[in-house]
């Protein structure tokens, strides 16, 4: 019953540089290089060049992200928010 209330992750990409995200529950970071999301799936890291932030929905758990798009990488699967301190500490 828990996974029919979990929000759906999808991503959609449009010439390598328009991304939309959905399914997000958290964003750790974000430069122009690199963006760190946690979506349902796990961590998301988003590498590329002149990357942006346009539109962050915390009710829908939606990003919108315009950029040249080298790399989509997940990292742990259980990751479902950003570290604590402690953790944070230890890396």
């Amino acid at each position: 019953m828990a996974e029919a209330n979990r929000t759906r992750h999808n991503i959609v990409m449009q010439s390598c540089n328009e991304l939309s995200v959905s399914g997000v529950t958290d964003v750790d970071s974000f430069d122009e290089k690199q963006i760190k999301l946690f979506t349902e799936c796990g961590e998301l890291n988003i590498y590329g060049e002149d990357l942006h932030v346009n539109e962050m929905s915390v009710e829908s758990g939606s990003v919108s992200i315009e950029g040249t798009v080298n790399a989509l990488i997940y990292g742990d699967k259980n990751a479902k928010k950003r570290p604590g301190i402690i953790a944070r500490l230890l890396r």
